[in-house]
């Protein structure tokens, strides 16, 4: 099977090369698809020098959007049997590509999540743990799911599924909105350990405290409307 690997990116020059360098040494058949999204740090210019080296394939937005909007506009070229979401920074290890495909590999679902919180060696600071928890229960409860990591950003799918499900949001919000619309038409996730590895906001963590509000906001109007 062909994995297809979206990166959406803004304004991460200090961590892009490390990212695909390190998803490149992942033995597996791949495509790598980054989505720049209007960066303005120097990003856009490592990320053309790699396209031109074949090592991805490169989509510009003129300007920042958001992720959601990056991942919308990456999926449809998306030619794998497989699609990952992979962030633009090194807090997940695509050293785990391979424990989080081989559940759809093998037949057993169409759709894994990665968990930071079935690991017990990741380390994760209180507030982070506290919102994601709570995230999760909210999760849960309105849509009477078993998750332990809604806000996972390793979300893995097979190709048609996620074709299948329309996205609208542009920003942080497509998360919760992926998984509203997965577990209302039905779909068995698996979760899977992962390594996590946080980075502070002056390391260049782009999430804070209003993120989460907007994704309990998310869940709730995908819960109550068609």
């Amino acid at each position: 099977m062909l994995l297809s690997v979206i990166i959406p990116v803004f304004n991460e020059q200090e961590y892009i090369v490390d990212v695909v360098n390190c998803i490149r040494r992942q033995p597996l058949r791949k495509e790598i698809i980054v989505v720049d999204d209007g960066s303005t740090d120097g990003t856009r210019e490592k990320v053309r020098a790699m396209a031109a080296e074949g090592k991805i394939r490169l989509i510009e937005q003129p300007v920042n959007r958001g992720k959601g909007a990056a991942l919308r506009q990456g999926l449809p070229e998306a030619k794998g049997d497989i699609i990952i979401f992979q962030d633009a920074d090194l807090e997940l290890d695509p050293y785990d590509y391979s424990a989080l495909v081989e559940p759809i590999v093998s037949g057993n679902t169409e759709v894994v999540y990665g968990s930071r919180f079935l690991s017990r060696h990741n380390r994760i600071p209180l507030s982070n743990l506290l919102v994601n928890k709570a995230l999760t229960a909210v999760t849960n409860l309105l849509y009477r799911a078993r998750l332990t990591d809604e806000a996972t950003a390793y979300k893995v799918f097979r190709r048609e599924v996620i074709a299948s499900i329309p996205l609208r949001s542009n920003g942080f919000e497509i998360c919760p909105e992926i998984t509203a619309k997965l577990l209302k038409a039905g779909y068995n996730i698996i979760e899977v350990p992962i390594a996590y590895h946080p980075r502070s906001r002056q390391e260049g963590k782009k999430l804070n405290w209003a993120d989460g509000i907007i994704a309990v906001i998310t869940l709730l109007r995908f819960r109550f409307t068609a």
